[in-house]
């Protein structure tokens, strides 16, 4: 008997399940509003955050690549000695600086 309940109960979900589905796609009402959260979700994502670990191992990997001078002079750029002394909010113009070293040699 226990089996013959959970079996109804697992039917009744798929039914709703289904009868959900069906109105969702056929409701007229909830296709503007899901073509807006499409629009929104397409425009909102955000771009991942740069971490200085994230610069420090791009700029290590291009240092042990021989290019020591030019990763002096790309923080200098950036008006510092140090990578720890470089504004955050420039992480990602120095990595795209980065990928330029070594490509042309």
């Amino acid at each position: 008997m226990a089996q013959t309940i959970e079996e109804l109960r697992t039917a009744a979900a798929s039914i709703n399940a289904a009868a959900d589905w069906l109105y969702q796609h056929f409701s007229g009402e909830n296709d503007s509003k899901q073509q807006n959260l499409k629009c929104a979700a397409k425009k909102e994502k955000p771009k991942p955050e740069i971490k200085l670990e994230d610069v420090r191992a791009v700029l290590a990997e291009k240092s042990r690549a021989g290019h020591t001078a030019e990763v002096r002079t790309l923080l200098q750029k950036y008006g510092a000695a140090k990578l720890s002394a470089v504004d955050p909010a420039n992480y990602e113009a120095l990595l795209k600086d980065a990928e330029v070293i070594g490509n042309g040699s």
